[in-house]
C-alpha cells in the first residue's frame, strides 16, 4: 500500500517570493519581464512541489492562472487606438505584476534590514576569559547554509528529471512504508561521518517515488532541527549537505 505524505513548509512564503527568487536566479529585468519563460520556469515549480506533495496553498495556483493570463494577453497583436485624434496604447499586460513585484521586494529588504539590525543589537555577557585561540573558535563557527527552500525544490525537480531516465528497466517489489524518523536518522548517520560534505543527489539512491519523497522531507525536518545545513557555491551549481557544527 502507497503511503501518502501532505507535508505543510513554513519556509514557502508566497508566490511573488517564488517569482522574485526566479527573476534573482535567472537574473532578469524586473522592468521587462520574459512572461512565456518565468512562467515556464514558475509552474515547473509548481508541479515539483505537487510531485513531493506538498501543501501548496491555493495563492500560489491562482498566481500561475495571472502568469497563464498574461502570458495569452502578450500573444495577441498589439492593438492601438486613435481616441480624439490622440494615440492610445494599450497597457502592458505585465504591469500590475511588475508593481506588486517591485512593491514585495522593497518590503522583503526592508525587513532583512530590520532583521540584520535586530541581531547586531543583541548583547551577550560571559564570565571573563582567556582570548588565547578566540581567532580560530571564531573562524571555526558554521553557518546555517546559503540555500533557501526554493533551491532546494529546483534541485529536486533536476532530480527527477535524472531519475526519470536512469529508472531500471527491471525492477523488484520494495516495501512502501518509510518512517520518516528512520530515514532522517539515516540521512544524519552519512552526512556525520563526512568531513567534506555529501552532494544532494547522493542522498538519493532509489528511483522510487516514496523513497525521494520521504528522503527530501527527512533532510528538511534535520535543516530545521539545525542538525545539518545546505550550501550552494554559485548558482545553478550542485547543493551539498554538511553536519551543523555545535
Amino acid at each position: 500500500m502507497n503511503t501518502s505524505y501532505t507535508v505543510k513548509i513554513d519556509a514557502f512564503e508566497g508566490p511573488l517570493d517564488l517569482l522574485l527568487h526566479l527573476i534573482n536566479r535567472y537574473e532578469i529585468d524586473i522592468y521587462d519581464i520574459p512572461v512565456a519563460t518565468i512562467t515556464e520556469q514558475y509552474t515547473a515549480y509548481i508541479h515539483t512541489m505537487q510531485k513531493l506533495e506538498l501543501d501548496i496553498a491555493s495563492e500560489y495556483l491562482v498566481m500561475a492562472a495571472t502568469l497563464l493570463a498574461i502570458k495569452s494577453q502578450m500573444l495577441l497583436p498589439n492593438q492601438e487606438l486613435e481616441v480624439e485624434d490622440e494615440e492610445y496604447d494599450e497597457e502592458d499586460p505585465r504591469e500590475e505584476l511588475m508593481r506588486r513585484l517591485i512593491e514585495y521586494r522593497k518590503y522583503k529588504e526592508a525587513a532583512d534590514e530590520l532583521k540584520e539590525r535586530e541581531e547586531a543589537t543583541q548583547i551577550y555577557t560571559r564570565p571573563p576569559m582567556s582570548l588565547e585561540g578566540e581567532e580560530e573558535q571564531q573562524q571555526s563557527v558554521t553557518t546555517q547554509g546559503n540555500v533557501s527552500i526554493y533551491d532546494m525544490v529546483g534541485a529536486m525537480q533536476k532530480l527527477f528529471q535524472r531519475k526519470k531516465w536512469e529508472q531500471p528497466l527491471e525492477t523488484r517489489i520494495q516495501r512502501q512504508e518509510i518512517p520518516i524518523q528512520d530515514r532522517m536518522n539515516e540521512v544524519r548517520s552519512v552526512i556525520t561521518n563526512s568531513k567534506s560534505g555529501v552532494r544532494f543527489f547522493e542522498m538519493f539512491p532509489f528511483p522510487t517515488r516514496t523513497h525521494i519523497v520521504v528522503t527530501f522531507i527527512a533532510i528538511l525536518e534535520l535543516m530545521k532541527n539545525r542538525e545539518v545545513y545546505c550550501e550552494q557555491s554559485n548558482h545553478f551549481d550542485e547543493l551539498v549537505l554538511y553536519k551543523m557544527e555545535e
